[in-house]
């Protein structure tokens, strides 16, 4: 599936920025249907899968204050 899913990926990448919106567009529209279970299932799936690249040191973890300095940064 990882495969099938880089080609496609890979296949909406080169598509002109007017289509990747609308592609876009689409698929996020298509999240609204789930339930909140559904909802809740895919957060814990990338809270575990942020965590485990945490441990693996794929990732790093940056303080909170850092973060909310950085996002008033970008505000301005």
């Amino acid at each position: 599936m990882a495969k099938d899913l880089h080609e496609l990926e890979a296949a909406a990448l080169r598509l002109d920025p007017s289509s990747r919106a609308a592609l876009a567009k689409t698929l996020i529209d298509s999240l609204d249907d789930l339930s909140d279970d559904q909802y809740e299932q895919l957060w814990a799936d990338e809270a575990e899968a942020r965590y485990a690249d945490f441990l693996a040191g794929r990732t790093t973890a940056i303080d909170g204050d850092e973060v909310f300095a950085r996002a008033r940064t970008r505000k301005r």
